[in-house]
């Protein structure tokens, strides 16, 4: 990023510049879809500037990624949060959620997901399994405090409801995926609650 004349150089200020320009061109254009050249183009540094901040693309690409997920999942949680104490509007907010980013113009699933399936690398991979694990203890955590007879397998369901969605809506644009998969989520959640009630 060029500096102005007079100002000073922020390391940090500058490396969160980087972050935040090269997430949605690699959201767009895909791990593998851009050369460094063209990136550095296009975020406006140099080469020199990239590999002093992240060491090489992969660095680059990996803090994206971390970064991309910490922010994802907090969105969610958030989300989790401002539905009240009722788990099942809780979970209805997760996927209502998940309905506003579907709809989003520049909307190509999930980029942890995408990542993994473009760019076999076990770092990223790992960062992957890590990101749907953050989805996996939030839905368990509605799971458990809806009293589900067995929270850690409905997490696991729900976790596949989620991802599930999030490929139909980005190879379909249907525009009540989410609602639908919302449906099945809650109807998942009284099932698994009212197996654990009383006989």
């Amino acid at each position: 990023m060029p500096v102005a004349k007079g100002s000073t150089i922020d390391p940090a200020r500058t490396r969160a510049a980087i972050l935040e320009a090269a997430t949605p061109v690699l959201y767009e254009r895909g791990l593998d879809g851009i050369g460094v050249a063209e990136l550095c183009a296009r975020l406006g540094v140099s080469k020199e500037t990239l590999y002093r901040h992240f060491g090489t693309k992969d660095g680059l690409v990996q803090a994206v990624l971390e970064a991309h997920s910490e922010r994802l999942t907090g969105w969610l949680t958030e989300a989790v949060a401002a539905a009240g104490d009722d788990p099942h509007d809780q979970l209805a907010a997760v996927f209502d959620a998940l309905q506003q980013w579907y709809g989003r113009p520049a909307f190509r699933g999930c980029a942890m997901v995408n990542a993994s399936a473009q760019h076999h690398d076990e770092t990223v991979r790992a960062l992957t399994a890590r990101h749907l694990d953050r989805y996996l203890d939030l839905l368990t955590g509605i799971a458990v405090r809806a009293g589900a007879a067995e929270p850690d397998a409905l997490g696991r369901q729900l976790l596949m409801l989620v991802e599930g969605a999030t490929v139909v809506a980005v190879h379909h644009r249907t525009a009540d995926t989410a609602r639908q998969a919302r449906d099945a989520a809650l109807t998942l959640l009284t099932t698994a609650t009212a197996a654990s009630g009383p006989s």
